[in-house]
């Protein structure tokens, strides 16, 4: 088998009117499909942020139920030479950046909350390339 990447991510969330507000409110991902009080899908690129609500999708036959609690993380690559104006993109739009990590390979990322307070990162194209 070969795996050429990670087309999906899923995040948990109840209010689901509030992951419309910020995803695609504040961070512009478009939204794909939107159920309310179960399910909300953005594109982010190639990739597709799933956003369920736990109540929902811990009970649903099908698919298969799944569901977590708690703060989750996900990251969002941005074009290397955009990072900074991302980081200021965030700040102008209200988000506070928690948290900036040197990677070993002398890159940073960025972190930040969504309303739900699920920590979020921005990372630069190539930061895992060569860790």
């Amino acid at each position: 088998m070969q795996i050429n990447q990670i087309k999906e991510v899923c995040l948990y969330i109840k209010d689901l009117e509030k992951a419309k507000e910020f995803y695609n409110g504040k961070l512009g991902l478009p939204i794909m499909t939107y159920v309310p009080e179960k399910l909300i899908f953005f594109r982010s690129g190639t990739s597709v942020l799933l956003c369920f609500n736990p109540d929902f999708s811990e009970h649903q036959d099908v698919p298969p139920p799944h569901f977590a609690r708690g703060k989750q993380h996900i990251a969002f690559e941005v074009p290397a030479k955009n990072y900074e104006s991302a980081k200021e993109e965030l700040k102008q739009k209200g988000i506070e950046v928690t948290y900036e990590h040197k990677w070993p390979n002398g890159k940073f990322s960025a972190y930040f909350e969504d309303p739900i307070g699920h920590v979020l990162e921005i990372v630069p194209t190539g930061l895992w390339e060569k860790v």
